[in-house]
């Protein structure tokens, strides 16, 4: 019973720091996106061409859990970055593929209706990609370095450390971004109602969220799902964000 007692009273201080650690995180990261929305009090910014480039006073970002921590950046991209996006990726889309049990090789599957790419590294250097990768940077307060390349998504009817999911289509029925581990109320999930936190794929949109905890450690109720897309298609952009410089 003593020995139980005198670890208790060691992990008090820890729990105590870890808990005033995310809690000091939260607060400094709720004044940046303050900063961000009020933009007159940015002085570091080299010219208008740079506030343009991170769509200062265009993008609002809408805090919508702290555990896990979601963000949704309304009007990140413009319609024609979406549409340039888009045109960059048609050419090369792939249906994705899942694991076949017995050869361990990926296989087209019916129940898989999805196509993906990933940006090059060549693509990478174009000035809407170099644009779009920086201001993932500023918003997510992550190094562009250590960001994974852009991988585009498209849907019909270290460790990873945070996600940028960008809409890039509009007129999508379903198709929603589920949290069933956030929040405490219900969101329709491709016309059903589902325990959590859905986000909408609307254009121009973008949703940030950690699989990390503000105390270093895997937030599992940062786990998430698309869901079913009713109507229309859903284009989407990721982008992965780790711990450590990716290369």
């Amino acid at each position: 019973m003593g020995m139980a007692r005198a670890r208790a009273r060691r992990l008090v201080p820890l729990l105590t720091f870890v808990t005033l650690g995310m809690i000091l995180g939260s607060l400094l990261q709720l004044a940046f996106f303050r900063r961000i929305d009020d933009h007159s009090h940015i002085t570091h910014l080299e010219n208008d061409q740079e506030a343009a480039l991170l769509r200062l006073g265009l993008v609002k970002p809408e805090v919508i859990s702290w555990s896990p921590r979601i963000i949704v950046f309304h009007n990140f991209l413009s319609s024609e970055e979406c549409d340039y996006l888009r045109a960059i990726a048609r050419p090369r889309l792939q249906v994705s593929t899942v694991v076949d049990v017995a050869t361990g090789k990926g296989v087209k599957s019916s129940v898989r209706t999805s196509s993906g790419m990933f940006v090059s590294s060549e693509e990478r250097k174009l000035p809407v990609i170099q644009a779009i990768e920086k201001r993932i940077s500023v918003y997510s307060q992550v190094p562009e370095e250590n960001g994974e390349l852009i991988q585009f998504n498209i849907k019909r009817g270290g460790q990873r450390v945070a996600t940028m999911l960008m809409y890039l289509t509009d007129g999508v029925e379903g198709g929603e971004t589920h949290f069933p581990q956030a929040g405490d109320g219900e969101c329709s999930c491709g016309g059903k109602m589902v325990k959590g936190l859905c986000v909408k794929p609307n254009k121009g949109d973008a949703v940030l969220f950690w699989s990390m905890g503000l105390d270093g450690e895997t937030d599992q109720n940062s786990i998430h799902s698309g869901c079913p897309v009713l109507e229309g298609e859903k284009w989407s952009a990721t982008k992965w964000m780790r711990q450590k410089e990716f290369v």
